[in-house]
């Protein structure tokens, strides 16, 4: 299929799973949510019992995911929202097809922030987190103003709309925001930006105290299994961080601009992109190390650093953000809110019903007829065309 952006040539996005992510996902019990601002999509990729799946949803600008039970949260340029699972109304969103979905996200609560550069968002107890890299800072979102800071590294004298630091990612530690990531100590609107390939920090929030230092634009610190993992993106490595010692161990080297990270089990998920924007990532040794670089999500073992297998864009889509792992989903579908059925579905706590046409008791009524296919399967070893509408302007670069 094709995209048209109705500014230029519509754009093809293209997608192949290799055999090893085949394999992975026919074991694994869940699926994978993607975020790619430069595309404006959230990708969920799945398993229908047989293939690899890809729906691709248009979001404008989507960055940060987090995931806990049914809700998924998700930053975009002037928002953040937060959808819930409706299994239920699941098996009968397509009228014609029941059956071909278990999982529907539905938005229930949307935040206007403004646009905050929001990056990482996490979901904190009862509390929604967000990373603020336009006011370098930690934020949780509030019904009464845009934001309500929380934290800013010692080093940050004020905030103010900036980007001082390129503050960017966060990791929870029994339960609690413990350790940030960003692309320098400074203290100047875009000052980071000349050390990019050495200034990166990873810094206890708890302590205010820099862990980690020399790092290549770090992004997605994630705490797992009792150790911090941090991809150092500007050299393509997943890294494993020891805070008492400061020191990181290289897990593995992968060939892409690395964003966007989670575990399952005792395997990694590891976004690649490619590098659009040379102003601001030339110079970085990835580009060094690697001719040609990838765009998709790696599965590594982190015993041992392999790279099982990848689900590859091919073409029309070259940078990631986010990686989340949803367990128990298989075939889901995400809606936003120019799908009119986000206004049809109807839940509370024990029940839920479709409010359309066709469910309506009409005398002499034949219903409607039902919503054509919206997800794409992925033959076995093979490539697949996707879409799902016009691609959104690409405003603003995202590091």
């Amino acid at each position: 299929m094709i995209e048209s952006t109705g500014i230029s040539e519509p754009i093809r996005i293209q997608c192949a799973a290799s055999s090893g992510f085949e394999s992975w996902m026919a074991q694994a019990g869940g699926t994978l949510a993607v975020s790619t601002y430069q595309a404006g999509k959230v990708a969920m990729i799945g398993w229908d019992g047989r293939q690899v799946t890809l729906l691709m949803r248009e979001f404008d600008k989507p960055l940060g995911l987090a995931a806990e039970g049914p809700r998924l949260a998700l930053a975009t340029r002037h928002e953040v929202s937060v959808f819930s699972n409706a299994p239920l109304l699941a098996y009968e969103y397509l009228e014609d097809q029941p059956g071909r979905y278990d999982a529907l996200y539905l938005p229930r609560v949307t935040y206007h922030t403004g646009d905050l550069h929001t990056h990482d968002v996490v979901f904190q107890g009862d509390e929604l987190l967000l990373v603020s890299t336009r006011f370098s800072c930690l934020a949780r979102v509030h019904p009464e103003c845009s934001f309500v800071p929380v934290w800013k590294p010692r080093f940050v004298t004020d905030l103010v709309p900036e980007d001082r630091c390129h503050l960017n990612g966060v990791a929870l530690c029994g339960g609690m925001a413990k350790y940030v990531t960003a692309l320098g100590t400074t203290d100047q609107a875009g000052a980071w930006r000349a050390r990019k390939a050495t200034g990166g920090v990873v810094i206890d929030v708890q302590t205010d105290e820099i862990v980690l230092d020399g790092l290549a634009m770090p992004h997605s610190p994630r705490w797992y299994d009792g150790r911090l993992w941090v991809l150092n993106s500007g050299t393509g490595e997943l890294l494993a961080v020891d805070p008492a010692s400061r020191r990181a161990e290289v897990v593995c080297a992968l060939d892409g601009y690395l964003r966007g990270l989670c575990f399952v089990g005792r395997y990694a998920l590891v976004g690649l992109s490619k590098i659009r924007e040379k102003h601001i990532f030339g110079g970085l040794p990835i580009q060094e190390r690697c001719r040609q670089l990838r765009c998709g999500v790696a599965v590594v073992d982190v015993r041992d650093g392999v790279e099982l297998g990848m689900f590859e864009y091919t073409a029309g889509c070259s940078e990631l953000y986010d990686v989340q792992f949803l367990p128990g989903v298989l075939r889901p579908t995400i809606l936003n809110l120019d799908r009119p059925a986000v206004r049809q579905a109807v839940t509370h706590p024990d029940c839920s019903w479709w409010l359309r046409p066709s469910a309506e008791i009409r005398e002499g009524s034949g219903g409607v007829a039902g919503v054509g296919p919206e997800s794409t399967s992925l033959p076995a070893g093979g490539e697949a065309i996707v879409s799902d509408g016009a691609l959104p302007p690409v405003g603003g670069a995202v590091y």
